[in-house]
């Protein structure tokens, strides 16, 4: 079990450096048709349903190809 703490770790650490430093490779992560974005005068609405659907989806397929 700890060794599953530590590859997670090292993976949200591998991907925060990635969206650090080269943030045009996910540009287009909440800006995708179905993205629901609404601005008022003094408050900001954003429910990225489309971004979340696309990235269950990876995550599924990565997870069941790791536990084959």
């Amino acid at each position: 079990m700890s060794r599953w703490f530590i590859i997670a770790g090292i993976a949200l650490v591998a991907i925060g450096l990635v969206l650090h430093y080269a943030p045009w490779l996910l540009s287009w992560f909440g800006r995708l048709p179905g993205d629901i974005r609404a601005e008022g005068e003094h408050s900001q609405l954003f429910i990225p349903i489309t971004s979340m659907i696309i990235v269950s989806l990876v995550l599924t397929l990565v997870l069941n190809l790791f536990s084959r």
